[in-house]
């Protein structure tokens, strides 16, 4: 590498670090002449380092809010990896950084070489990750993560049984499954911890002046053993033939371990919150043969209530 490319990404790493300098400053820096340092800056700025300069006494140069990382060198599978992980995220309708995520996937393929695009090329009808398709937008993802991260509160019109109800939560975090957004959080309305679907949100999120609780050791990783702490569980006992398994690994997996035997059927049994029993009743009528439930009874009662509610339904 020669002097003046090492200079560049040193250049590039400290104008990311001051946020705000002057030529003078940088050229004592880097032991060069300010000539040289504006010809850099005049580089890094075609390269797409945001500079913005102030004239005048106190004026100088300043980075605006978005930084750009120093060159990171990726081999070939390493950048063919990161290419598809991007670009298995087109099949959500929403995501927290969408227009960050499709600049990123052009700009890896506009500066890989004609080869390895050429076997991306080849690859894209051959490999993905398929999830559900799903119609319905979730638009706030990056203030509901934004939120989770920096302790804040937020208000909302959320869309239930009951009609649009006013909410305020401090988020959790976020997460996707089965093509849907779900942000668990503290509602301040229920005083509890609450799962809310992203795309129910049906108005513009606003920061509240409710004062936030403190959240920092919970995450999505352990949100659910923690915010089980002040319920009285239930035991949930459910056999899966081979198929039940599937589903089960597919639809539960991220929250509850299934078991498996050695010929391919298994079974659950987890602990989990009573108000959870609508839920999980929805979801193994759904399953409909391939799963059998035998605890707890009150979960076996509100599919027996479900049941002849359809068979109404069809008569």
């Amino acid at each position: 590498m020669s002097n003046k490319s090492h200079r560049l990404i040193e250049l590039m790493m400290t104008v990311n670090r001051k946020r705000k300098f002057t030529v003078k400053e940088l050229a004592n820096d880097f032991n060069v002449s300010p000539r040289t340092i504006l010809r850099d800056l005049q580089e890094l700025s075609g390269l797409g380092v945001p500079l913005y300069s102030e004239v005048g006494p106190h004026g100088g140069y300043q980075v605006l809010n978005e930084r750009v990382l120093p060159p990171i060198a990726f081999t070939e599978e390493e950048a063919v990896a990161i290419f598809f992980a991007s670009h298995a995220l087109r099949h959500y309708s929403s995501l927290p950084f969408e227009t960050e995520t499709s600049a990123a996937l052009k700009k890896f393929y506009f500066y890989m070489p004609g080869d390895v695009r050429d076997r991306i090329d080849q690859m894209k009808n051959r490999f993905d990750f398929v999830i559900p398709v799903r119609q319905v937008k979730s638009p706030y993802l990056g203030i509901l993560l934004d939120a989770a991260v920096q302790q804040k509160v937020v208000c909302f019109e959320y869309e239930s049984k009951s009609g649009k109800l006013s909410r305020e939560i401090q988020p959790i975090g976020i997460y996707a499954s089965s093509g849907l957004w779900y942000c668990p959080a503290y509602c301040f309305m229920r005083k509890d911890y609450r799962l809310f679907r992203c795309d129910k949100i049906s108005s513009e999120i606003r920061l509240s002046t409710t004062d936030p609780i403190d959240l920092r050791d919970i995450h999505l990783g352990n949100r659910i053993a923690i915010t089980k702490e002040k319920k009285t569980p239930l035991r949930l006992y459910v056999e899966l033939n081979r198929e039940g398994v599937q589903k089960c690994e597919t639809e539960l997996g991220r929250h509850i371990n299934v078991n498996i035997r050695e010929d391919g059927s298994g079974w659950l049994e987890n602990q989990i919150d009573p108000q959870s029993i609508p839920f999980f009743a929805k979801f193994f009528i759904g399953l409909g043969k391939d799963a059998m439930v035998k605890k707890p009874s009150i979960l076996i009662d509100k599919i027996k209530e479900m049941l002849i509610e359809m068979m109404q339904q069809y008569k």
